[in-house]
């Protein structure tokens, strides 16, 4: 066999697919982009792989690993391009998905509307079974009648089935009885039970889980099996690892057995990256700002580590609106994501105001500029007009950039505003940085956090372009671009361990808890998680367990994440406990309560393997390192601080040195991005070659 030199990422967006080949020896990092094909994903996701490895000059036999992230799972769900699938529930449970909590998510909209569920009300089928709450069983499904509904469905075109009975995350026996009279007769047909894709307490959530990841089942084992093949037939002899939404990766098998925990995969990818720069430059305290061709996303690094939540919805009827999609409850790194990208359109609303997103012309027909039919004025569209672009370089000239098609398409936006098409395009790109700012800097002090103390981390195609604006907009003062900014996050798939995490509702108050069955839980998850760790060629000695569990005040209704001791648990664990408890909660909410009670809700799991290490190729420092050397040209470029048009110096980033100072306004072009530096900014470059740029505010 060949001996493995090197790692590669792929990361599949709404616009581009993102590739980097990391030379494991070396820390050499080459990069890629490629358009997305949205109707078949493979064919973008082996054409770029075969050029970035013929360019790098090795055989697909070469390499350790690949590591893929996606937007597939997501996009099935939000665009309704799953499979036609069945619910089976408890008799009288029908119509949960459409009861909901019976809460309107915004008090002032009477007609507030919903996304239809995914499962149509036809193919909801009940079940005769019953457990109680506490567990007990009262009365188990019968065989005949299960086989009977099954065949009736299947008959009807059913491609997956998801079942989600009464109190299961308490006793999964019914569902598991079912799950065996269904495959004995039908051992072909993909199934998910929500006592094991989310056995926690809250009804309609854990039916919403379950229905996502039977509606996405096949699509995407149909996916992942087919690059497995494609990569297998072009030499590759190892695994195929996936994104997950928690940040870590799992085997491909992992992957087609529980797709919903995917649906955050790419932009996880993003968000550890920036986890990973905050390790590398000692910042301990980042925003990620994520911008891609699609959307942005940020997130908060804190003491090097992304932010974590229990749950996401998709498939917004309002993108902004809490509690307007479906909930899924999936671990997933806690991001706030914009409909802006650098192919957001931009239109008047029906006050004559400026929008911008979150429609998007994607990668077809894509912004004017593309010239490939696309006619409506975007975010790249305004960039190339305000001289930020260069149109004969993008995608390191690659892909030539139409500058007249840009400025008809910001013409006819600029007519409708009574503006110059200058004016228009500036207005584009204020509003859209104003957008990623104003949601940054929400989601920043809704974890109490001041958005002046952090640095940002730009990345994404467009990020590098807006990064600057949005930290002034905040009161940052630091920003880094890392190398190859427009392929970061494809870059975090690298820097993520192979992961799964476990979650069990017991709920009850803490200092009442039955810590003998709690231990029991903990017990049953750390098996199932080192077995999926050793199935994945994991070691038991290099495999790590992380213990927390969700816990509120009596009588809220939002739990926080508070950490677990790794001992056995009894009565005198409960005092460290609930100190960690209260200063979490003081940390977020500025305040204690020591006299209401804590309750606990679920106790969750995390087995982790080894993080994987990433040498990054390094320079030693030249303090007489000339910034001239690197100089490509100048062209005009916009910056209504310097009263408009400037000539800006343009320099190449590949041929920029530790140790270089950059004094602003300058435009630095690579293959994958372009970074704006205003006037009276400043950059250098460190010994990894990322971009350190101060900022005025």
């Amino acid at each position: 066999m060949t001996e493995p030199t090197h790692s590669l990422s792929i990361d599949i967006g709404g616009t581009f697919t993102d590739f980097t080949l990391l030379n494991i020896e070396s820390g050499e990092l080459s990069i890629h982009k490629v358009l997305t094909d949205s109707e078949n994903p493979t064919r973008a996701f082996m054409r770029g792989t075969t050029e970035i490895l013929q360019a790098a000059g090795i055989e697909p036999a070469a390499l350790q690993v690949v590591v893929h992230s996606t937007t597939l799972a997501t996009n099935a769900i939000i665009e309704r391009k799953g499979a036609k699938i069945a619910l089976l529930t408890t008799e009288g449970f029908r119509d949960v998905l459409e009861l909901r909590r019976e809460q309107i998510y915004d008090m002032h909209d009477l007609h507030a509307r919903y996304p239809d569920p995914i499962v149509p009300r036809s193919l909801r089928v009940e079940v005769s079974e019953r457990i109680d709450r506490d567990g007990r069983v009262f009365q188990s499904p019968d065989a005949n009648q299960s086989t009977t509904t099954v065949d009736d469905l299947l008959k009807q075109g059913v491609e997956a089935v998801a079942i989600s009975l009464l109190h299961a995350y308490k006793n999964p026996e019914n569902e598991q009885a079912l799950k065996d009279q269904i495959s004995s007769s039908h051992p072909d047909l993909p199934l998910s039970l929500s006592s094991e894709v989310a056995p926690v307490i809250n009804e309609y959530e854990r039916t919403s889980t379950t229905v996502a990841d039977t509606y996405i089942k096949p699509s995407v084992s149909r996916y992942i099996q087919g690059v497995e093949q494609e990569l297998g037939q072009s030499g590759y002899e190892g695994r195929l690892l996936v994104m997950h939404s928690a940040g870590g990766v799992m085997d491909a098998s992992a992957a087609m057995e529980r797709p919903v925990r995917m649906l955050e995969s790419g932009p996880a990818a993003g968000a550890l990256a920036a986890g990973f720069y905050s390790d590398l430059l000692g910042e301990p305290d980042l925003i990620s700002l994520d911008m891609g061709g699609t959307t942005a996303k940020t997130c908060v690094i804190e003491d090097g580590k992304p932010a974590q939540s229990n749950s996401i919805e998709v498939a917004r009827v309002h993108r902004f609106k809490v509690g307007s999609g479906l909930p899924i409850l999936i671990p997933v790194l806690d991001l706030i994501e914009i409909g802006s990208g650098g192919g957001s359109i931009a239109s008047l609303d029906n006050l004559g105001l400026l929008r911008v997103g979150p429609q998007s012309a994607g990668a077809s027909p894509g912004p004017a500029c593309y010239g490939q039919g696309g006619t409506q004025p975007t975010v790249t569209d305004a960039n190339l007009m305000l001289g930020y672009l260069n149109p004969d370089y993008f995608l390191g000239g690659r892909m030539t950039l139409d500058i007249d098609a840009a400025t008809s398409a910001m013409t006819a936006l600029g007519s409708d505003m009574g503006m110059e098409p200058i004016e228009a395009a500036w207005g584009i790109y204020n509003v859209v940085t104003e957008s990623m700012a104003a949601a940054a800097r929400i989601h920043i002090i809704g974890r109490n956090k001041d958005p002046r103390n952090y640095a940002i981390v730009a990345f994404g195609g467009a990020g590098p372009a807006h990064a600057c604006e949005v930290a002034r907009i905040l009161g940052a003062t630091r920003v880094v671009v890392p190398l190859g900014a427009g392929v970061t996050s494809a870059l975090g798939c690298l820097a993520a361990p192979l992961s799964f995490e476990s979650v069990r509702s017991l709920p009850g108050l803490l200092d009442t808890s039955d810590w003998e069955s709690v231990n029991n839980l903990f017990s049953e998850m750390e098996s199932w998680g080192r077995d999926m760790l050793s199935n994945s060629g994991i070691p038991a000695d290099q495999v790590t367990l992380t213990r927390t569990a969700d816990m509120r005040l009596v009588g809220q209704i939002h739990e926080i994440n508070v950490p677990i001791p790794d001992d056995a648990l009894a009565k005198s664990s409960v005092d460290g406990i609930e100190s960690d408890f209260h200063q979490i909660y003081q940390q977020l909410y500025s305040r204690r309560n020591l006299s209401i009670p804590i309750e606990v809700q679920n106790w969750r799991l995390l087995v982790s393997g080894p993080q994987p290490v990433l040498n990054l190729q390094e320079q030693s420092a030249d303090e007489n390192a000339d910034v001239e050397s690197a100089l490509s040209g100048s062209r005009p470029a916009y910056f209504p601080n310097a009263d408009g048009f400037v000539d800006c110096p343009v320099y190449d980033r590949y041929k920029l040195t530790a140790g270089t100072q950059i004094p602003g306004p300058a435009i630095i072009e690579e293959e994958e991005s372009t970074t704006i530096i205003r006037p009276g900014d400043s950059a250098s470059v460190d010994r990894w070659l990322n971009l350190l740029i101060q900022v005025e505010v």
